[in-house]
């Protein structure tokens, strides 16, 4: 059985995370869909509010685990049996980051592989932070998030009216 682990903020859940979860959860038995805090970013939704937007999400893909953690993801990868780690990559600046993300897991679990799954055409340069800009400056944000936590983003993010 291939299982395999794709972290993230999801701060939020954009539809080039959807599509490479969609994408990868066609390649392995079981995906991991670990919510996770990167240190040099400050999250705009709670942890939990992340794992509530997923599942509201991915509810149609039955292999899909969605879960969180406040370790290193190579070593809840470790703790789950997972030898393969799903990663995106939209840009030079990615390559670069996950090419010292790459040599750090391996140096501290030698089994795990990393997939590098590119996004699709019309996704390569959406972000959850050019999300956030969009929202608070009332922009159309349903080309690039999902329809289902649409009033979600636009509810926590919107400066609120006197």
């Amino acid at each position: 059985m291939k299982n395999a682990v794709y972290p993230g903020t999801f701060d939020p859940l954009t539809i080039g995370h959807l599509d490479i979860i969609k994408r990868a959860s066609r390649l392995v038995d079981t995906l991991h869909v670990v919510v996770a805090d990167n240190y040099k970013k400050i999250p705009t939704f709670s942890t939990q509010e992340r794992l509530d937007m997923i599942h509201l999400v991915i509810k149609d893909l039955d292999n899909v685990v969605i879960s969180s953690t406040n370790n290193l993801i190579v070593r809840y990868a470790k703790e789950n049996d997972i030898q393969l780690m799903i990663r995106g990559l939209r840009n030079i600046q990615d390559y670069e980051n996950e090419y010292a993300l790459y040599q750090f897991n391996r140096n501290i679990y030698r089994n795990i592989e990393t997939l590098i799954l590119f996004p699709s055409s019309k996704n390569h340069f959406v972000s959850s932070s050019a999300i956030k800009e969009l929202v608070v400056h009332h922009a159309d944000i349903s080309p690039y998030v999902p329809k289902e936590i649409i009033k979600i983003v636009q509810e926590k993010l919107r400066p609120k009216q006197d």
